[in-house]
């Protein structure tokens, strides 16, 4: 009889059947695959592996290895040595025995980077924007986030139960609309502006000084993703919010980009910073951050530091890419970064121009819905440090007979 009543019970139960009838929507072509990659000879190339055809290699224009560092003899050294003298991983939440002398030294030599009072690591950027977004928000808090924020930030809000208002993408008339609706407003919260430095598929940047300027006008605190600038936007590639960083109430940053490695860090004043270790349950309860990783991101801090002339470098070529692409008709959001999308229209002709390119040993993804608007499928040029030289010339050439 239990057994049955438990059947019963399967039968009408709807997760399974919603999952099915959800994944019935996607249609052919808007499904993803799964492609596996192994690095080439040479730090910007990739090979896929495949057991089923012979591996070509293929220049890497996808990835958010800005500053080639993923692979660099400095950083994996002192992976391994952390390794060998603190373990593989943390084993623990930070707040039980998962610290290590490492996690102490990268946060504090980022907040002296960063000229910041507190930084806190976490595993993930996904995870340190819902950390951050919770640690703001709640259900009383107007949010006002520009349109093209990440996933992460868009999940934080609705788990924090906020009210969701989104101004048009870097449109501050529109941003400055709604912080008069909520200005002294009875019974309402402050508002939370939501933006990032550098947004990963337009390549690119709001103006941050008159957002401060807006916030402190009408009394609003403001959340900024740092993901894709640190490392290459910003004075020495330390962000955009470097020079501005007493206004901005917490910044966001990961490990994962131009610093090669993986895990991610909030940035805030003290007061804000204790707050989320006492009731933040996305840095309470999970494993801290493995020491190897920490270790990686604190030898690319230092090789950045070293380097301080990496972030130009970078952006001058960045703009000497655009100036090229735009000579071949191609319309280019304005930016200085290194992330270029040419905009295809459709998912089908977008992934065409992704075939070719990889027939001519470039790998530039196709960036499709849901990622991107309906209609704006694109190819996202990923530019990064020591790409071989005549890669621009190539991509041109390919790019002009397609």
């Amino acid at each position: 009889m239990v057994c049955k009543l438990i059947c019963v019970a399967i039968k009408k139960s709807t997760p399974f059947k919603h999952q099915n009838k959800r994944m019935q929507k996607i249609p052919l072509h808007r499904k993803r695959k799964i492609r596996t990659w192994v690095p080439g000879n040479e730090l910007t190339i990739f090979q896929e592996l495949d057991s089923k055809k012979k591996s070509e290699s293929l220049i890497d224009l996808a990835s958010n290895d800005y500053l080639s560092l993923n692979r660099h003899p400095k950083l994996i050294e002192a992976a391994n040595k952390t390794m060998n003298t603190e373990g593989l991983g943390a084993g623990g939440s930070r707040l039980v025995t998962g610290t290590r002398p490492i996690h102490k030294k990268l946060e504090e030599a980022l907040q002296e980077w960063l000229n910041q009072e507190q930084v806190l690591l976490f595993p993930s950027g996904f995870q340190a924007n819902l950390a951050a977004v919770l640690a703001l928000a709640n259900r009383h808090t107007p949010v006002l986030a520009d349109r093209l924020i990440h996933h992460s930030l868009l999940l934080g809000i609705k788990a924090s139960g906020a009210k969701l208002y989104r101004y048009g993408h870097n449109n501050l008339n529109d941003l400055e609309k709604y912080l008069k609706l909520f200005f002294n407003k009875k019974n309402t919260q402050s508002p939370l502006v939501i933006t990032e430095s550098l947004f990963s598929m337009e390549g690119t940047s709001p103006n941050l000084k008159k957002i401060i300027h807006l916030c402190k006008k009408y009394k609003a605190k403001l959340l900024v993703d740092e993901a894709h600038a640190l490392g290459v936007l910003g004075p020495e590639g330390r962000g955009l919010c470097y020079e501005l960083s007493s206004s901005v109430t917490m910044i966001s940053g990961t490990f994962g980009k131009a610093f090669g490695s993986g895990g991610a860090f909030l940035a805030c004043k003290k007061s804000l910073g204790e707050d989320l270790i006492q009731t933040c349950g996305a840095f309470r309860y999970t494993t801290a951050l493995a020491p190897p990783l920490c270790a990686a991101s604190l030898a690319a801090l230092k090789l950045i530091k070293l380097h301080p002339k990496w972030p130009s470098e970078l952006q001058r070529d960045s703009i000497t890419w655009r100036k090229e692409l735009k000579s071949q008709g191609w319309e280019i959001p304005y930016g200085t970064g290194p992330i270029i999308p040419l905009l295809i229209g459709t998912d089908e002709k977008a992934l065409q121009y992704q075939k070719i390119l990889e027939q001519k040993g470039l790998l530039c993804v196709a960036i499709r819905p849901p990622t991107v608007p309906e209609g704006q499928s694109r190819l996202r040029i990923v530019i990064r440090r020591n790409l071989p030289r005549e890669t621009l010339r190539i991509l041109l050439n390919t790019l002009g007979k397609s």
